[in-house]
């Protein structure tokens, strides 16, 4: 049975990148596949990586995950290990992921794990079986200034630099925003979105 890894960052439990993720999970169980949701803020998820965790180049994948002395980390791992699919929803914040986020880039998608580094040409080998990855962003700037004004950072991170350590997963993103001033309609519309998008992957 295929299995979704799902990833949430935003402090507050009642935000509209609950409101996304929760139709996600709720799709991908209408399909069939086993789900496996994590909330960083509910979890106490740690962001900061301690001085042990660095060493993980050259290990292999049970090494890697068992790399750590924190269980929820190794938890994460573990999921990530066997997922066929990842949804990450996260609020824009500065052009970021939130901090939490950020910190579980760091700590859970190490070298020995998602990927392994050439050493002469520094180019990603990806080590994970994921079929696609959906990132689900939420934010105060529409969509198209967000692109001219600031380049659309968020999918710069997302797309062009975690994605080529995740290939051949291609990687599927959606902005819902500006959510101030937002219509139940649009809002409805951007759930809609987020469902027609865990169907499609």
């Amino acid at each position: 049975m295929s299995s979704a890894l799902i990833v949430i960052g935003n402090p507050n439990p009642e935000s509209f990148t609950h409101a996304l993720a929760g139709v996600v999970v709720e799709t991908l169980r209408e399909r069939g596949l086993t789900v496996d949701v994590h909330d960083l803020y509910a979890e106490d998820f740690e962001p900061v990586a301690p001085s042990a965790e660095a060493f993980t180049v050259g290990m292999e994948v049970e090494e890697a995950i068992a790399a750590t002395a924190d269980p929820i980390i190794r938890a994460h791992r573990q999921a990530l290990s066997v997922a066929d699919y990842l949804v990450i929803a996260h609020p824009n914040w500065w052009g970021k992921p939130p901090a939490i986020m950020a910190g579980w880039m760091d700590r859970v998608l190490v070298p020995g794990l998602a990927y392994r580094l050439d050493s002469r040409e520094g180019l990603p080998t990806p080590l994970l079986s994921l079929k696609s990855v959906l990132v689900l962003n939420t934010g105060d700037t529409p969509a198209h200034r967000e692109y001219k004004a600031f380049g659309d950072p968020l999918d710069a991170i997302w797309r062009r630099c975690v994605g080529t350590y995740l290939q051949p997963a291609r990687v599927h993103r959606m902005l819902a925003g500006p959510l101030g001033g937002a219509t139940d309609e649009q809002r409805d519309a951007w759930l809609a979105q987020a469902r027609a998008m865990a169907q499609h992957i």
